[in-house]
Protein backbone atom coordinates (compact mmCIF):
# COMPACT_ATOMS: atom_id res chain seq x y z
CA UNK A 1 0.00 0.00 0.00
CA UNK A 2 1.22 3.62 -0.56
CA UNK A 3 2.98 5.02 2.33
CA UNK A 4 1.39 7.92 3.50
CA UNK A 5 2.67 10.11 7.16
CA UNK A 6 -1.00 11.89 8.40
CA UNK A 7 0.11 15.43 9.69
CA UNK A 8 -3.19 16.45 11.25
CA UNK A 9 -7.07 14.71 10.76
CA UNK A 10 -6.91 14.97 7.13
CA UNK A 11 -7.83 11.59 6.76
CA UNK A 12 -11.05 11.41 8.77
CA UNK A 13 -12.10 14.39 6.86
CA UNK A 14 -11.76 12.53 3.50
CA UNK A 15 -13.33 9.33 5.01
CA UNK A 16 -16.67 11.51 6.34
CA UNK A 17 -16.46 13.46 2.95
CA UNK A 18 -16.43 9.84 0.66
CA UNK A 19 -18.80 8.47 3.37
CA UNK A 20 -21.59 11.31 2.53
CA UNK A 21 -20.46 11.93 -1.31
CA UNK A 22 -18.96 15.36 -0.66
CA UNK A 23 -16.48 16.61 -3.25
CA UNK A 24 -13.07 17.62 -1.82
CA UNK A 25 -10.89 20.51 -2.37
CA UNK A 26 -6.98 19.95 -1.26
CA UNK A 27 -4.77 23.11 -1.70
CA UNK A 28 -1.34 23.27 -0.87
CA UNK A 29 2.29 23.94 -2.37
CA UNK A 30 4.21 21.99 -4.51
CA UNK A 31 5.33 18.48 -3.16
CA UNK A 32 3.76 18.92 0.30
CA UNK A 33 1.80 15.30 -0.64
CA UNK A 34 -1.18 16.19 -2.15
CA UNK A 35 -1.36 13.77 -4.59
CA UNK A 36 0.10 10.87 -2.23
CA UNK A 37 -2.95 11.21 -0.02
CA UNK A 38 -5.23 11.07 -2.90
CA UNK A 39 -3.70 7.88 -4.46
CA UNK A 40 -3.69 6.35 -0.43
CA UNK A 41 -6.92 7.29 0.38
CA UNK A 42 -8.48 5.47 -2.79
CA UNK A 43 -6.69 2.25 -1.64
CA UNK A 44 -7.71 2.56 2.06
CA UNK A 45 -11.36 2.97 0.56
CA UNK A 46 -10.96 0.53 -2.30
CA UNK A 47 -11.59 2.76 -5.35
CA UNK A 48 -10.37 3.21 -8.50
CA UNK A 49 -8.73 6.54 -9.25
CA UNK A 50 -8.32 9.14 -12.39
CA UNK A 51 -5.67 11.24 -12.10
CA UNK A 52 -5.90 14.08 -14.86
CA UNK A 53 -3.04 16.87 -14.54
CA UNK A 54 -4.77 20.08 -15.77
CA UNK A 55 -3.68 22.87 -17.83
CA UNK A 56 -4.87 25.00 -20.31
CA UNK A 57 -5.24 23.41 -23.07
CA UNK A 58 -7.72 20.63 -21.06
CA UNK A 59 -11.29 20.66 -22.95
CA UNK A 60 -14.32 19.69 -21.62
CA UNK A 61 -14.09 16.91 -23.90
CA UNK A 62 -10.98 15.74 -22.66
CA UNK A 63 -12.50 14.94 -19.33
CA UNK A 64 -16.19 13.80 -20.71
CA UNK A 65 -15.58 11.92 -23.70
CA UNK A 66 -15.66 12.18 -27.31
CA UNK A 67 -16.73 9.78 -30.57
CA UNK A 68 -13.58 8.24 -32.26
CA UNK A 69 -13.76 6.71 -35.41
CA UNK A 70 -12.62 2.76 -35.19
CA UNK A 71 -12.74 -0.23 -38.31
CA UNK A 72 -16.37 -0.51 -37.77
CA UNK A 73 -17.13 3.12 -37.68
CA UNK A 74 -18.37 5.86 -35.21
CA UNK A 75 -18.26 4.67 -31.26
CA UNK A 76 -17.86 7.07 -28.43
CA UNK A 77 -14.83 6.62 -25.34
CA UNK A 78 -15.60 7.99 -21.91
CA UNK A 79 -13.23 10.42 -20.66
CA UNK A 80 -11.64 10.06 -16.94
CA UNK A 81 -14.55 11.64 -15.19
CA UNK A 82 -16.98 9.92 -16.61
CA UNK A 83 -15.67 6.46 -16.19
CA UNK A 84 -15.30 7.56 -12.46
CA UNK A 85 -18.78 8.62 -12.58
CA UNK A 86 -19.94 4.97 -13.73
CA UNK A 87 -18.08 3.03 -11.94
CA UNK A 88 -17.80 4.72 -8.76
CA UNK A 89 -14.22 5.51 -8.51
CA UNK A 90 -12.12 8.81 -7.33
CA UNK A 91 -11.68 11.77 -10.08
CA UNK A 92 -8.65 13.92 -9.14
CA UNK A 93 -7.81 16.62 -11.05
CA UNK A 94 -4.62 18.31 -9.75
CA UNK A 95 -3.93 22.00 -10.67
CA UNK A 96 -7.65 22.14 -11.37
CA UNK A 97 -6.89 26.25 -11.62
CA UNK A 98 -5.08 25.73 -14.54
CA UNK A 99 -7.62 24.26 -16.60
CA UNK A 100 -10.07 26.69 -18.62
CA UNK A 101 -13.07 27.49 -16.74
CA UNK A 102 -15.63 26.97 -19.54
CA UNK A 103 -14.01 22.97 -18.88
CA UNK A 104 -14.64 23.46 -14.87
CA UNK A 105 -17.79 24.43 -15.21
CA UNK A 106 -18.74 20.63 -16.58
CA UNK A 107 -18.18 19.85 -12.93
CA UNK A 108 -20.75 22.08 -11.08
CA UNK A 109 -23.77 19.19 -11.46
CA UNK A 110 -21.53 16.62 -9.70
CA UNK A 111 -20.42 18.79 -7.27
CA UNK A 112 -23.65 19.32 -5.13
CA UNK A 113 -26.50 17.03 -4.40
CA UNK A 114 -27.67 16.51 -8.45
CA UNK A 115 -24.63 14.14 -8.28
CA UNK A 116 -24.81 13.93 -12.25
CA UNK A 117 -23.11 14.61 -15.37
CA UNK A 118 -24.69 15.80 -18.26
CA UNK A 119 -22.88 14.38 -21.40
CA UNK A 120 -24.30 16.87 -23.99
CA UNK A 121 -22.71 14.26 -27.42
CA UNK A 122 -24.58 11.47 -26.45
CA UNK A 123 -27.85 13.13 -24.69
CA UNK A 124 -26.97 10.93 -22.08
CA UNK A 125 -27.85 12.02 -18.17
CA UNK A 126 -25.44 10.00 -16.14
CA UNK A 127 -26.13 9.42 -12.25
CA UNK A 128 -23.06 8.98 -10.00
CA UNK A 129 -22.41 5.30 -9.46
CA UNK A 130 -22.41 4.98 -5.31
CA UNK A 131 -18.49 5.27 -4.16
CA UNK A 132 -17.88 8.38 -6.86
CA UNK A 133 -16.09 10.92 -5.56
CA UNK A 134 -14.87 14.26 -6.91
CA UNK A 135 -11.62 15.81 -5.90
CA UNK A 136 -9.11 18.35 -6.79
CA UNK A 137 -6.23 20.33 -6.12
CA UNK A 138 -4.51 23.35 -6.70
CA UNK A 139 -1.21 25.65 -5.04
CA UNK A 140 -2.69 28.74 -4.12
CA UNK A 141 0.76 30.20 -4.28
CA UNK A 142 0.43 30.30 -7.78
CA UNK A 143 -3.24 31.70 -8.13
CA UNK A 144 -4.02 34.96 -9.93
CA UNK A 145 -6.97 36.71 -10.99
CA UNK A 146 -7.02 35.35 -14.53
CA UNK A 147 -6.22 31.53 -12.57
CA UNK A 148 -8.14 31.73 -9.44
CA UNK A 149 -10.92 29.00 -8.64
CA UNK A 150 -14.43 31.01 -8.66
CA UNK A 151 -16.40 31.49 -5.01
CA UNK A 152 -19.56 29.69 -6.73
CA UNK A 153 -16.83 26.67 -7.38
CA UNK A 154 -14.83 26.68 -4.63
CA UNK A 155 -17.78 26.82 -1.97
CA UNK A 156 -18.94 23.46 -3.39
CA UNK A 157 -16.38 21.23 -1.39
CA UNK A 158 -15.20 20.52 1.75
CA UNK A 159 -11.42 21.96 1.96
CA UNK A 160 -8.57 20.61 3.39
CA UNK A 161 -5.54 22.93 3.52
CA UNK A 162 -2.10 21.48 3.50
CA UNK A 163 1.05 22.39 4.21
CA UNK A 164 4.60 21.08 5.07
CA UNK A 165 4.96 18.57 7.73
CA UNK A 166 6.45 18.81 10.96
CA UNK A 167 10.50 18.36 11.29
CA UNK A 168 9.49 15.04 13.42
CA UNK A 169 6.53 13.72 10.70
CA UNK A 170 8.99 14.73 7.40
CA UNK A 171 12.17 12.98 9.14
CA UNK A 172 9.91 9.96 9.04
CA UNK A 173 8.86 10.68 5.41
CA UNK A 174 12.21 11.07 4.25
CA UNK A 175 13.11 7.70 5.97
CA UNK A 176 10.45 5.34 4.61
CA UNK A 177 10.62 6.85 1.22
CA UNK A 178 14.33 6.66 0.95
CA UNK A 179 15.43 3.93 2.87
CA UNK A 180 18.11 6.70 4.51
CA UNK A 181 18.88 6.15 8.05
CA UNK A 182 17.85 8.70 10.59
CA UNK A 183 21.10 11.11 10.83
CA UNK A 184 20.91 11.63 7.59
CA UNK A 185 16.76 12.39 6.97
CA UNK A 186 17.62 14.56 10.18
CA UNK A 187 20.12 16.59 8.13
CA UNK A 188 18.08 17.38 5.36
CA UNK A 189 14.97 17.88 7.18
CA UNK A 190 17.12 20.59 9.30
CA UNK A 191 18.31 21.87 5.91
CA UNK A 192 14.86 22.27 4.34
CA UNK A 193 13.68 24.22 7.42
CA UNK A 194 16.72 26.49 7.08
CA UNK A 195 15.96 27.38 3.44
CA UNK A 196 12.20 27.61 4.13
CA UNK A 197 12.91 30.33 6.92
CA UNK A 198 14.95 32.11 4.11
CA UNK A 199 13.16 35.45 3.63
CA UNK A 200 15.60 37.73 1.37
CA UNK A 201 15.39 35.45 -2.08
CA UNK A 202 13.08 35.78 -4.22
CA UNK A 203 12.23 31.45 -4.53
CA UNK A 204 8.33 30.77 -6.29
CA UNK A 205 8.80 27.87 -4.09
CA UNK A 206 10.19 26.19 -1.31
CA UNK A 207 11.78 23.44 -0.73
CA UNK A 208 9.45 20.54 -0.66
CA UNK A 209 9.44 16.81 1.07
CA UNK A 210 9.61 15.68 -2.64
CA UNK A 211 12.77 17.52 -3.65
CA UNK A 212 14.55 16.20 0.45
CA UNK A 213 13.76 12.38 -0.92
CA UNK A 214 15.00 12.78 -4.24
CA UNK A 215 18.47 14.19 -2.95
CA UNK A 216 18.33 11.52 0.06
CA UNK A 217 18.08 8.97 -2.74
CA UNK A 218 20.66 10.36 -4.83
CA UNK A 219 22.98 10.29 -1.58
CA UNK A 220 21.99 6.74 -0.79
CA UNK A 221 23.65 6.03 -5.22
CA UNK A 222 26.75 6.84 -3.64
CA UNK A 223 26.46 11.23 -4.68
CA UNK A 224 28.47 13.08 -2.52
CA UNK A 225 25.78 14.89 -0.20
CA UNK A 226 26.47 18.53 -1.60
CA UNK A 227 26.43 17.72 -5.03
CA UNK A 228 23.19 15.71 -4.38
CA UNK A 229 21.97 18.48 -2.21
CA UNK A 230 22.67 20.78 -5.88
CA UNK A 231 21.16 18.28 -7.82
CA UNK A 232 18.28 17.18 -6.06
CA UNK A 233 16.82 20.05 -4.07
CA UNK A 234 19.17 23.36 -4.51
CA UNK A 235 19.17 23.48 -8.72
CA UNK A 236 15.21 22.99 -8.79
CA UNK A 237 14.19 26.07 -6.89
CA UNK A 238 15.83 28.73 -8.96
CA UNK A 239 17.41 29.36 -12.44
CA UNK A 240 19.52 32.19 -11.34
CA UNK A 241 23.21 31.48 -10.44
CA UNK A 242 23.56 33.62 -7.55
CA UNK A 243 20.72 32.53 -5.93
CA UNK A 244 21.80 29.38 -6.37
CA UNK A 245 24.98 29.88 -4.61
CA UNK A 246 23.32 31.96 -1.64
CA UNK A 247 21.38 29.11 -1.03
CA UNK A 248 24.14 26.55 -1.38
CA UNK A 249 26.05 28.38 1.59
CA UNK A 250 22.90 26.95 3.76
CA UNK A 251 24.08 23.58 2.11
CA UNK A 252 27.66 24.35 3.11
CA UNK A 253 26.58 25.00 6.77
CA UNK A 254 24.55 21.37 7.39
CA UNK A 255 26.79 19.22 5.14
CA UNK A 256 30.26 21.05 5.35
CA UNK A 257 32.03 21.93 1.91
CA UNK A 258 33.17 19.51 -0.45
CA UNK A 259 36.60 20.07 0.86
CA UNK A 260 35.94 19.81 4.38
CA UNK A 261 34.00 16.54 3.62
CA UNK A 262 35.47 13.21 4.40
Amino acid sequence: MTFYQPVGNETELFQAAADNGLPVLIKGPTGCGKTRFVRYMAEKLNRPVYTVACHDDLTAADLVGRHLIGPEGTYWQDGPLTRAVREGGICYLDEVVEARKDTTVVLHPLADDRRELPIERTGELLPAAPGFMLVVSYNPGYQSLLKGMKPSTRQRFVSLRFDYPSEESEKTIVMAESGCDSDLAQQLVSLATALRNLKDHDLEEAASTRLLIHTALLIRAGVPATAACLAGMIEPLSDDEATVNSLMEVVYAVFGRPEESR
